[in-house]
């Protein structure tokens, strides 16, 4: 990893917004803290909202009243990004007595109502999960991009993937016979699997952060480093501001400031944010684990024993 020009030395915690900051991590709810954040200051918002799923840290409430809810505050998002900035939003699915409601179909409307531009819908899978006994068990979630206006920032070469056949070249036309692809790589596409040796699907298949994960804390519905870290390198420039405006325990500040970007999220939950200091203190040290963005992920050789038909099934 390169040296960060921003964390050279450890900087301080902000517990409130300061223009002059590096990280800021606000104790409360985020419609406050919104207050304190200038217009057209942010370059990249990004996280995973609450699922209205009744959980310990939320208050479940009829979908409608938490869409409106979520709609206010989306507003003061808008208002609070850059011209060129972003928004990427990571929902599942709330399910209600057996019945899945799409969360990423009803914020499409809540955006697109402010005058946003889709530009991905792209879809993380992972392949661990709950098992369902009633419908098929859901092995992805979707991660909406939108920008504020047409003109967006978007650096696509620190994300490229190598390419599968470096070597193709144009079979006819004016380059026939040149080179088709780009040296330092191609494209990731819009499905992200972690799965995969490289970003070639148009899936983003990442490993979800469960029991075995090396960045799993005791928040149930952790995101890893790596999904935010994506958005962070091809939406944002150096020195940028990153807002997480529900950060639990601040993934989303860690891919900021471990890419030279000023990270700042606001948290309800006081377990979460003293975790989310002390993991943050723990990476300007060089001591917090991170699965690296480009490791692949196992796949099973056949030779474990977990990989083996048990022997009770054989003669099933």
């Amino acid at each position: 990893m390169k040296n960060l020009q921003l964390f050279e030395k450890p900087k301080e915690i902000e517990s409130h917004f300061k223009s002059d900051s590096n990280i800021v991590l606000y104790h409360g709810d985020v419609n406050d803290f919104l207050k304190t954040v200038p217009d057209d200051s942010v370059s990249l918002i990004v996280s995973s909202p609450p699922y209205n799923l009744g959980k310990e840290y939320e208050k479940e409430v009829a979908i409608n009243e938490y869409l409106e809810t979520q709609t206010q505050t989306v507003k003061h998002f808008y208002r609070i990004l850059k011209n060129t900035g972003s928004i990427c939003w990571q929902v599942g699915n709330y399910v209600k007595e057996g019945e899945v409601y799409p969360l990423d179909i009803y914020y499409y409307n809540i955006f697109k109502k402010l005058g946003m531009f889709l530009r991905n819908r792209i879809i993380w899978h992972f392949g661990h999960g709950l098992h369902c006994k009633n419908r098929f068990s859901g092995r992805y979630e979707t991660i909406l991009w939108f920008s504020k206006t047409k003109k967006y920032v978007f650096n696509l070469d620190p994300v490229r993937v190598p390419s599968k056949y470096p070597g193709k070249r144009h079979y006819k036309g004016a380059k026939k016979g040149q080179v088709s692809g780009n040296p330092k790589g191609k494209n990731p596409s819009d499905v992200w699997e972690g799965l995969s040796n490289d970003w070639d699907e148009a899936v983003w298949n990442i490993p979800n952060v469960k029991s075995n994960h090396c960045e799993k804390t005791v928040h149930p519905c952790q995101f890893p480093v790596e999904l935010v870290e994506r958005c962070v390198l091809a939406l944002t420039d150096e020195d940028d501001w990153v807002f997480d405006p529900y950060a639990g325990v601040g993934s989303s500040l860690i891919a900021a400031v471990k890419n030279n970007r000023r990270a700042m999220g606001s948290e309800k939950e006081s377990d979460y944010i003293n975790i989310a200091r002390e993991r943050i203190v723990s990476f300007s040290n060089g001591t917090l684990r991170l699965r690296p963005m480009e490791k692949p992920v196992h796949e099973p050789t056949g030779r474990e024993r977990v990989s083996q038909i048990p022997l009770e099934w054989r003669n099933k």
